[in-house]
């Protein structure tokens, strides 16, 4: 069955800082026409970053949108669509906690949001990490913990930590870690 759908109009509705807001016209497959609100985003990184004793690195923060404070790992938007995601996530660890990493290993990209957003987060997998200090941006606020991988997978399973892309990220290295990949 052809799925595809075609662009036939664009109209921006907003330009801001962070996101574009468009409005589009799109032919469906079977061929009527239907209206799509799209989001552009430039697309994030995040790096779940273990400590050599099965620790990860978490921040907390307020989260506008939600009123409320969430636990993640480290991340961040990318300044452009052409930035190198793991530049990125190398500088968004070292901004928000202060580590560096030996090694990264590439977790693959996910869709946060596919219906609405064209948003991209990559995600890394941080090891054989060194500290020094933070340099968060001017607007930013945060507190740096380490939880125990195990416990961080309770957290998710229990919903204390809501967050998707920390989800994906804790479990992802959980089934790394049982399988004796890292």
């Amino acid at each position: 069955m052809n799925l595809k759908e075609k662009q036939l109009t664009s109209n921006y509705l907003f330009k801001g800082r962070i996101i574009n807001l468009r409005q589009d016209t799109a032919l469906l497959p079977n061929g009527n026409t239907a209206t799509r609100e799209v989001i552009e985003h430039p697309g994030g990184v995040c790096v779940a970053a273990l400590t050599d004793n099965d620790e990860l690195l978490f921040v907390r923060q307020w989260r506008y949108p939600y009123m409320e404070e969430t636990l993640e790992i480290p991340a961040g938007k990318r300044d452009r669509l052409d930035e190198d995601p793991l530049e990125c996530g190398k500088r968004e660890l070292r901004e928000e906690t202060g580590a560096t990493a030996e090694s990264y290993i590439d977790l693959q990209p996910m869709y946060p949001t596919p219906g609405y957003i064209n948003e991209v987060i990559y995600c890394y997998l941080a090891t054989g990490l060194t500290f020094g200090e933070q340099d968060t941006d001017e607007d930013e606020f945060l507190d740096v913990f380490r939880i125990p991988l195990e416990k961080a997978v309770e957290m998710v399973l229990s919903g204390e930590i809501k967050d998707a892309k920390t989800q994906i990220a804790v479990l992802k290295v959980k089934v790394l870690r049982d399988a004796g990949k890292i």
